[in-house]
């Protein structure tokens, strides 16, 4: 258990960059195809790996630079299944106007064909989270 949770919160950080980078092919990757969950950017569910591209989109395409980061991020481990929650924060810069964007998130990992795939995400706006 003690191996798993470092690695979980590596993925983490490597989607938090691919996301930086503009690099949504990248990002899908860490996801299982049947990804179910919910996005920030509406209320209804989200299901399969072309509605989680459009909520990427979302964010993309609402900016020239992005700044995305996560918090205090928390890792419990069920056997072959790992659950991370976060805190994370979107800064979209475009010209001279920055919009900060905070909320909360959640990934469920699932262990398939020997990888750690995200299986469900939760990610929801809040007006309250600790920034560093």
């Amino acid at each position: 258990m003690e191996t798993i949770t470092p690695q979980i919160i590596e993925l983490e950080e490597a989607q938090v960059k691919a996301f930086n980078e503009g690099n949504i092919n990248k990002i899908i990757e860490f996801f299982y195809p049947d990804i179910v969950g919910f996005s920030s950017t509406k209320h209804d569910r989200i299901a399969g790996l072309q509605a989680l591209r459009e909520t990427f989109e979302f964010y993309l395409k609402e900016a020239e630079k992005i700044d995305y980061q996560i918090f205090e991020p928390t890792v419990q481990v069920f056997g072959e299944t790992a659950v991370i929650t976060f805190y994370w924060q979107v800064k979209l810069t475009k010209g001279s106007h920055t919009q900060n964007i905070k909320g909360r998130g959640s990934h469920v990992y699932a262990k398939v064909d020997s990888q750690w795939k995200i299986v469900h995400e939760h990610f929801s706006r809040t007006h309250h989270h600790v920034e560093k």
